[in-house]
């Protein structure tokens, strides 16, 4: 049954209302903050300004402690977690002045502040902070902020004065593995190492998971009678059996207790996206670099051995000028259509979603029984959560021109979805090749 079927006037205006109301107080929240903020930058300064007037050895350590403990007693916070504050303050307000009156005006919230300012970390130059901070800005006012971290993880390589190569070679010096225990006879094992081995190895987890859960229902009638008495019917989620296949591998070196009756799981391999740009393919010093899942930029060595090693590639066609997604096709067969959806969503369509397109679903915005067309025009990715959301609740969808997507709430607010940029080049009128 759809929500909201039986929903009054009165009861649409009153969400009306609360929707508004949410969207004002969210943006008082984040000018406060944005206030906040500078209050502790200048406490910074304050402890920066009074170490440099009396020499103090430790380069202010022990003052910007002193204040931080004054502050933490005033706030009924730990000291330690002001002293973070005040360097984080410190960052945003003196090294991104733009993020931060962004973020005073109420345009963009502080996780929003966060992701731009996250992976810009590194970015020395004062100038191209701020002109990597304009882009950004403008581009976050639209989106959510796990999307504007995808982004930002682009844009900010335009202005890194080193490659993302050399950097890369000096972030493998600290790959490692680590436990931290936790409560209740608990602990977490980390790992740092090289994203497209991190990702392919989590999506290796992943796929298992849903092999063995899929091999558990196959064990069951309709009536969930177990047919087989080896194999009962598991309840685990899928985060579970992530986590004990993981263990399971490590430790005895295959997945033995958790394999499936045709023994399956071994055979699985992880899969990994990567985009390429032509002129990075091809080894031009100005390529934008390879991403990874249309998130995570990763070093060229590795983006050439894995398209070495791919039994086919897609070629992702886009307008030099807009850098709009025109064709897809394959040097190996496959499925066109299927294709050309993931490369223009990348993502879940829906406002704010960034589940990957490959763990989406394709849904018909007019259904396929009552004559909707199967393609582009008509076709969609979706995530499970809001596949559901579509078609059990009052809210619709519209495809526009360029791959927009019309959204329109059930108090009859429209907001725009639009397709994530393609990662590719694009030229001005001068011919001079701008990655996005």
């Amino acid at each position: 049954m759809s929500a909201l079927m039986d929903v009054t006037r009165e009861q649409v205006s009153t969400l009306r209302d609360l929707v508004n109301m949410a969207r004002s107080i969210e943006r008082t929240i984040s000018s406060l903050q944005a206030a906040r903020d500078g209050v502790l930058a200048l406490g910074s300064k304050w402890a920066l300004e009074v170490a440099a007037q009396n020499e103090h050895p430790d380069h202010a350590d022990m003052t910007l402690r002193t204040a931080a403990a004054e502050l933490g007693a005033a706030l009924r916070v730990s000291d330690r977690t002001v002293q973070r504050r005040l360097v984080e303050a410190d960052v945003k307000v003196n090294r991104f002045p733009v993020v931060w009156a962004a973020q005073g005006a109420g345009t963009i919230s502080a996780s929003h502040a966060r992701a731009i300012i996250d992976a810009a970390d590194h970015l020395d130059d004062a100038a191209a902070r701020d002109a990597y901070s304009h882009r950004m800005v403008e581009f976050a006012q639209d989106e959510s902020p796990n999307r504007v971290t995808a982004v930002a993880r682009r844009i900010v390589e335009q202005y890194q004065p080193r490659s993302l190569d050399e950097r890369h070679g000096d972030a493998r010096e600290g790959r490692s593995v680590w436990v931290n225990d936790r409560p209740d006879g608990m602990a977490e094992l980390g790992i740092l190492g090289p994203a497209a081995l991190i990702h392919g190895a989590f999506d290796r987890l992943t796929s298992m998971a849903g092999a063995v859960q899929t091999a558990s229902r196959q064990c069951t009638d309709p009536g969930e009678r177990t047919i087989d008495a080896e194999h009962v019917a598991d309840s685990r989620t899928t985060d579970h059996l992530r986590a004990d296949i993981a263990l399971d591998v490590l430790l005895t070196g295959a997945p033995v207790g958790h394999d499936t009756p045709d023994a399956a799981l071994a055979a699985i391999t992880g899969h990994v996206s990567v985009t390429v740009p032509v002129l990075t393919l091809m080894g031009r010093p100005d390529g934008p670099p390879a991403e990874l899942d249309g998130v995570t930029p990763i070093d060229l060595p590795t983006a050439r051995a894995l398209a070495g090693a791919a039994s086919g590639w897609d070629r992702i066609l886009t307008d030099p000028i807009t850098g709009g997604l025109l064709a897809v096709d394959r040097y190996r067969p496959g499925q066109h259509l299927g294709r050309h959806l993931r490369a223009r969503d990348g993502r879940c369509r829906f406002l704010g979603c960034g589940r990957p397109a490959r763990a989406s679903d394709i849904d018909h915005h007019h259904d396929a029984a009552l004559g909707g067309r199967t393609n582009a025009d008509n076709l969609g990715h979706f995530c499970r959560r809001h596949h559901m959301l579509k078609h059990h609740s009052p809210w619709q969808v519209e495809q526009r021109d360029g791959g927009d997507y019309a959204w329109t709430s059930p108090t009859g607010q429209i907001y725009t979805d639009r397709p994530p940029p393609q990662h590719t080049v694009t030229f001005t009128e001068d011919a001079v090749p701008a990655p996005f």
